[in-house]
């Protein structure tokens, strides 16, 4: 006789249970569809699920394209986002970072990828994420073509998450920049950002919080929103505005400023004879620089290697270029101003030297 105990089954383990919802995947992957659909262009006109993205090279134009990838993040941007609760944007920065880092190679950016993850996936926060991508890849011309939703379970803090992004470009062969007749006397135009953009936020939040500033409240520097609201304030892309100009042989040269600001960016597309001069009363300083440097007593020293100060790309174009390239900038959208110039390097001086002092607006 069989005992009832020994005919009992035990009850079977399932991944829900260990955190993991498959279900809430598939509903996030149906949700985002059409906001991928949103990004198609030339060269990549495949629906997400596959197991990798497709693009075509030739149906996009190029002859002998040389490929140009960058990968980054949003960095601690999203505590913000995540401590008020607003995730629209967050995905624009994240394609900006790459595909701003794109054309400073002279690349015309081409396809995106994402990586989100969290402790669990909420499904509507997850959605909004991946609109604010969307967004993104509409406003840098790339197809938004698949990536990958990670569901890990004790490796975040309740609500916390994360985004990673992949940017593939190409650019006609010999095209590539910078180019290798940089030169004394040629011109440095500056294009403005939009406040922060995504770097420094460590630093941001550190400010913030030994100074009881609370995000809810109205910005010290724009009272026409809150103090949050105004930090999450998205990356500004620069692809539409620069390209025409990269594809006419214009530009020279260009250096995102991202950490490490003016002083740490714009030397790594110099060449060894020539240092940079910038003049720092040619632009206004957006107020939340201001702000930070009030908080923290960091001086200008700091915030020009720490922040963008309001510069967040720096062109190098020749001398009798410079004029056109300014103009075309502006025509296309951007505030865009001469804001120095190639000069000699001499052993021991700095990389980058400013004249001047930083006006705020």
């Amino acid at each position: 006789m069989t005992s009832s105990k020994s005919s009992d089954k035990r009850n079977g383990y399932t991944y829900a249970q260990s955190g993991v919802d498959i279900d809430a995947g598939n509903a996030l992957v149906k949700a985002i569809g059409p906001l991928a659909a949103s990004t198609r262009r030339s060269g990549a006109d495949a629906e997400l699920g596959g197991f990798g993205g497709l693009f075509d090279l030739k149906a996009a134009g190029f002859e002998d394209p040389i490929l140009v990838a960058a990968n980054d993040g949003v960095g601690t941007k999203l505590k913000i986002a995540i401590e008020i609760g607003k995730h629209d944007t967050v995905g624009i920065d994240l394609v900006a970072m790459c595909v701003n880092d794109l054309i400073v190679q002279g690349a015309e950016p081409l396809l995106f990828l994402d990586y989100f993850s969290s402790g669990k996936l909420d499904v509507k926060e997850a959605t909004n994420i991946v609109s604010g991508i969307a967004e993104g890849c509409r406003q840098a011309g790339a197809a938004l073509i698949g990536g990958e939703t990670a569901e890990m379970p004790g490796m975040y803090a309740d609500g916390d998450y994360d985004l990673a992004g992949f940017a593939l470009g190409a650019a006609e062969r010999g095209t590539l920049l910078p180019k290798d007749d940089l030169s004394e006397g040629d011109v440095l135009v500056g294009l403005c950002s939009h406040g922060l953009h995504s770097n420094g936020y460590s630093l941001v939040r550190r400010l913030v919080a030994d100074h009881g500033q609370d995000l809810d409240a109205p910005a010290p520097f724009d009272p026409s929103k809150t103090l949050g609201e105004a930090l999450l304030t998205p990356t500004r892309i620069y692809v539409k505005s620069l390209m025409p100009l990269i594809r006419e042989g214009s530009v020279k040269a260009l250096a995102h400023i991202t950490g490490g600001g003016i002083t740490e960016n714009l030397p790594r597309v110099l060449n060894s004879s020539n240092n940079a001069e910038i003049d720092l009363s040619k632009w206004l300083v957006p107020l939340v620089f201001k702000w930070l440097d009030d908080m923290g007593n960091l001086g200008a020293d700091e915030l020009l290697r720490t922040f963008n100060c309001g510069i967040g790309m720096i062109a190098v174009v020749a001398k009798e270029q410079a004029q056109h390239v300014a103009s075309s900038l502006r025509e296309a959208g951007e505030a865009a101003y001469e804001i120095g110039h190639l000069i000699e390097a001499h052993e021991g001086e700095s990389r980058v030297q400013y004249v001047g002092q930083l006006r705020y607006s």
